[in-house]
Order: structure tokens, then C-alpha cells, then sequence
């Protein structure tokens, strides 16, 4: 009787102090924000079906850096821009705020368990093997595997050219630049030739093309819905699900998959026998072999991991890291390429002067001797610098991450904020638990970094530095949170950077871009990364077209 006595009274406390911890945990209840539409979709259709970042641009406008919005079941989130907070989230803190996990399903499903899926430990390992694949000398060394891929595209272009009337043509140029990066990215990085800019591709290119857009793009109602709700479904549950489901855009990744599982596990035995033979070459995956084979066997990746890897962008685990370098490297640089030219054509004048100085260069390298232009050519370089950093500013390949916090924690606040109740808050107190939206895209158009004009795509900014505000340190490259920050921050920004500079250069040296009427129908489309897409053609994936022809030379 004692003992039973003992225990309900036990059970009763531990009930009340439930009820406790429940009612006095942080709430952000009080952060203004927009009323949702939907109790079961919350503000989420707002953020994915409508162009990337034009809800993002208002609620900054109407609320600043730290919005409170709706999940479904009128689950409370932050939406975050602020730089203080942000830069807390990603470099302070990081790993207290993982991946939600059902975005973390989503990075499986097209990259394995490489490092976009890793957390925690797990993540630390991987990276920690995979860095120094990815340093300074590394990747300039593989810029003139760039260059010869961005050659490539011009001897397409210059044949397409010849013969037409009136010196002009009409090309997609996405559907040019992405194979020509997928087989620069898969030279670079794994020293292999993938065939997609041969006429029939091959069964790795197949399984790359159009890939984010097939499965990601213009989510239903119906898939916004069913992907958020497996916030509350177990992850190996969620796995199998993901794995067997039938689907368009499961089918496509399922494929996306055994293609590269394929190609990874020929190129690991490859690099491996090639390193036992003290044998080896300068590509990500050789690096990347002989620094795994260099760890002790509690940090040494598996095979799965380096295939996934592969696929993505950076052995279970080698095979993994494949899948994550092909993914990341290919989508991310063939979309800024796009968009950067669109703008350019859009932008005569900075097309003009980018080419001037692209063009002077040029008769520098050939009076020196060389042949091509080198990474110092490039830094030497002031408004080639300018564009490429107003492009990644404007243009973020990805509008969005997610985070949840692990723990209850304070976010500090960049700039003070008026609560629905009145009172001024300078940091925002969040439960443990809690769902983030980290607007890359609000955070690289905020008029506090980057001057009243943040809305405009204006190169001459990086140029004078009182036209931008630089305080809280945020992104790895110029500030800029297109490649994140902190210990998320992505692996390959520099091989980025020297990538779109060599096919950036190349094209706009040999071509004039101009826009077409079907510009008006251009749409940033969200599929994890922003692609260009006609209205009323997603079917036919991205698109993005531009009247084409030589470029004036004044030589």
C-alpha cells in the first residue's frame, strides 16, 4: 500500500511538472507575423508555390528580420533573416540546430548519406575526411578542367551560329550550361568523362538532367502537405517510404540513384587500387581517397559514404559523398549561370563592361606568353569580382535552409523588434524543438547589409563600401549567405567561384545575350534550389531563353 501510495504520488508530480514545462516553456506566440490561410497548410504554399523569394521580400518589408508563421496544424515557426540571429544559428551555435528531419529525407533521397544528410558526429567525421579535397590550392588547380568544358559550350554555340541570317539565334542556355558543368564537375571531381555533351548521353547524364526540377518543383497542395508531416513520422519509416513509393519524381530519383551507385563504385575501386599502387591524381575523389585512407578507423568513412558524396557534392560512406558532389556542383553552378547571363542581357551596359575588361585581360595573357587566363587573372579582375559577387547576392542557388533548435535558447537580434503586445524585445527566446526558416535569399536583399538599393541588381556596390553596411559576419564568401555559414557552410564555395568565373568569361568574351519576348514568362521557380522555368511549361523543365550571337571585339 506504502509503495503504491509512493508511486502515484511520484506519478502525480512528474504529471504536474509536465504540465509545467509545457505551459512556461518559451513561446514565440507574441513575434508579429502574417495570418495564415490554412490551418492544415499553414504559411507553407506561400513559401513554395509562389516564385522564390517574393514572399520572402514582403514579410521582410512588413516585419523585419524575425517573422512568426505557420506549419500545419497551426504549428508555430520563425522565419529568420536577421543577421545576429542567424549568424547565433549558424556559426555560434551550430550544431544545437540540426536539419529539421524531414528535410533531411529529402537530402537522402537525392544524396544519399553524404554530407548534406549528415548531423552531429556524423557530420564532423565527414567533413573532417572530405576537407582537404576542397582547399585553396585544390581547387585552383582544376581550373583548367573549367575552362575546357566552358570552351566546349562556345564551339556548340559558334556551329549553331553559323549560317543564321541574321548572325543571331535563340538557344535555352541552361540546357548548353548544365551538361557542360555536370562534365566539368565530373572531371574535376572524379576525373571521369560522363558523355552528356555528346549527342546521346549517358546513363549518369540522363539521371542528372532536370533532376531537382522533376522532383521538387511546384509542390501540390497535397505534397506540401505530406512532406511536412513527416516531421512527426519516424526517420526509418520516412526512409522506407521514400524507397518504395511509386512517383514521377521518386521514380527519377530512385534512378538518379542506381546510375550513380554505378559510376561511384567503379571509380572507388579505381582510386583505390591506384592509391595502392602509389599512384594518383589531382581530382576530389583521389584526394579525398587518400586522405580516408589516412584516417584511423573510428573517422574513416565507409564505402556508402564517399558514393553518396559523390552524388551529392563532397566505403557505405564514400559511395555516399559521390552522389553529394555531382548534385550540389552541377545544380547549383548551371542555375547561377542562367540566371547570370539573363541578367546580363537584361543589363547592357554591365555586359558591356564586363566584356572590356574580360577582352583587356585577354591581351594581357597574350603578351605575357600564356596561353589562358589563371585564378590571379581572375582576382586581378576588379569588376569581374563585382559581378560574380552581385550574382551570387542576388541569385542564391538555395532561398532557403532549415534548422530546429536541440535545445531551449535565446536567438539575439540584429535590430530590436515590437511584439503583438507592445513590448521591445532585442533577443527572442525559442523552446527546444522549434522549426526555423533561414531566408538566404531576405538576408542578401536586407537594406541594413547591403545599402537602400538591396533590391537592385547593381554590381558598382562591391566597388565603393559605403554602399554596404557590413557588421555581423554571417557567410564563408564576402558576407554573402549564398553558401551559408558556420560548420554548415558548403564544402565546395570555392570550387564554386572558380567554376562560374571560367564559364563566365569564356562566354561573355565570345557572346552578345540579349532577352527574348519570353522573358515575361521567366519564373524563379523553388525546387530545393531556384531554377528558371517558362509559365505554363514547367512539364518541359528549366528553361530560360536568350537570343545569342558574337560578341564585338575592338581589337
Amino acid at each position: 500500500m506504502g509503495a503504491l501510495l509512493i508511486t502515484a504520488v511520484l506519478g502525480g508530480f512528474s504529471l504536474l511538472y509536465s504540465i509545467y514545462r509545457f505551459l512556461t516553456r518559451p513561446s514565440v506566440s507574441d513575434i508579429p507575423g502574417p495570418e495564415s490561410k490554412s490551418f492544415w497548410l499553414g504559411h507553407l504554399p506561400e513559401l513554395f508555390q509562389e516564385q522564390a523569394g517574393e514572399t520572402d521580400f514582403k514579410w521582410q518589408e512588413e516585419y523585419g528580420g524575425i517573422v512568426r508563421v505557420k506549419a500545419p496544424f497551426g504549428e508555430d515557426m520563425l522565419w529568420v533573416s536577421d543577421p545576429k540571429a542567424l549568424q547565433y544559428v549558424y556559426q555560434t551555435s551550430g550544431y544545437n540546430f540540426p536539419k529539421q528531419p524531414e528535410r533531411r529525407i529529402l537530402s537522402r533521397l537525392i544524396g544519399d548519406t553524404g554530407l548534406t544528410w549528415a548531423e552531429g558526429d556524423v557530420h564532423k567525421r565527414q567533413r573532417k575526411v572530405m576537407l582537404p579535397a576542397f582547399g585553396t590550392p585544390e581547387s585552383k588547380a582544376l581550373l583548367p578542367v573549367f575552362r575546357h568544358y566552358a570552351e566546349q559550350v562556345t564551339l556548340k554555340w559558334k556551329d549553331l551560329l553559323t549560317g543564321q541570317k541574321d548572325g543571331s539565334v535563340v538557344l535555352n542556355v541552361h540546357e548548353f550550361v548544365a551538361p557542360a558543368t555536370l562534365e566539368a564537375i565530373g572531371e574535376a571531381a572524379f576525373d571521369y568523362k560522363l558523355g552528356v555533351l555528346d549527342d546521346e548521353a549517358s546513363e549518369l547524364g540522363k539521371a542528372y538532367s532536370n533532376l531537382v526540377a522533376t522532383i521538387f518543383s511546384a509542390p501540390s497542395d497535397k505534397k506540401i502537405f505530406m512532406q511536412n508531416i513527416a516531421h512527426y513520422v519516424p526517420m526509418r519509416l520516412q526512409e522506407f517510404l521514400y524507397d518504395h513509393l511509386p512517383g514521377k519524381g521518386l521514380d527519377k530519383a530512385r534512378f538518379n540513384r542506381a546510375a550513380a551507385h554505378k559510376v561511384a563504385n567503379q571509380l572507388l575501386d579505381m582510386k583505390t587500387e591506384a592509391l595502392l599502387m602509389g599512384k594518383g591524381n589531382r581530382d576530389i575523389m583521389s584526394i579525398l581517397v587518400k586522405a580516408n585512407a589516412s584516417e584511423n578507423e573510428t573517422s574513416r568513412l565507409s564505402h556508402q559514404e564517399i558514393v553518396s558524396q559523390m552524388r551529392s557534392r563532397a566505403d557505405t560512406n564514400l559511395l555516399s559523398h559521390t552522389r553529394t558532389i555531382l548534385l550540389a556542383g552541377q545544380e547549383t553552378t548551371s542555375n547561377t549561370l542562367s540566371w547570370a547571363l539573363m541578367e546580363l542581357a537584361r543589363q547592357p551596359h554591365i555586359q558591356t563592361r564586363l566584356r572590356k575588361e574580360v577582352h583587356a585581360m585577354e591581351r594581357t595573357i597574350r603578351e605575357r606568353g600564356d596561353a589562358d587566363f589563371t585564378v590571379a587573372d581572375f582576382e586581378a579582375m576588379p569588376y569581374l569580382q563585382a559581378v560574380l559577387r552581385e550574382i551570387l547576392r542576388f541569385y542564391p542557388a538555395v532561398p532557403h535552409t532549415y534548422r530546429q533548435s536541440l535545445h531551449d535558447d535565446v536567438l539575439p537580434l540584429s535590430k530590436p523588434i515590437t511584439t503583438r503586445s507592445g513590448k521591445v524585445i532585442n533577443e527572442v527566446p525559442i523552446r527546444a524543438g522549434l522549426r526555423l526558416i533561414l531566408s538566404v535569399c531576405a538576408y542578401n536583399r536586407d537594406k541594413e547589409v547591403w545599402g537602400e538599393d538591396a533590391q537592385v541588381f547593381n554590381p558598382d556596390r562591391w566597388l565603393d563600401s559605403s554602399k554596404t553596411k557590413r557588421g555581423t559576419t554571417v557567410g564563408v564568401f564576402s558576407n554573402l549567405l549564398t553558401f551559408a555559414g558556420g560548420v554548415r557552410a558548403c564544402i565546395g564555395w570555392r570550387f564554386a567561384i572558380y567554376e562560374v568565373q571560367a564559364f563566365l568569361t569564356e562566354l561573355v568574351s565570345n557572346f552578345q545575350f540579349e532577352l527574348t519576348p519570353d522573358v515575361s514568362r521567366v519564373k524563379k521557380t523553388q525546387a530545393i534550389v531556384m531554377v528558371p522555368t517558362l509559365e505554363g511549361e514547367l512539364e518541359k523543365g528549366v528553361q530560360l531563353p536568350l537570343r545569342v550571337s558574337i560578341a564585338p571585339r575592338e581589337e
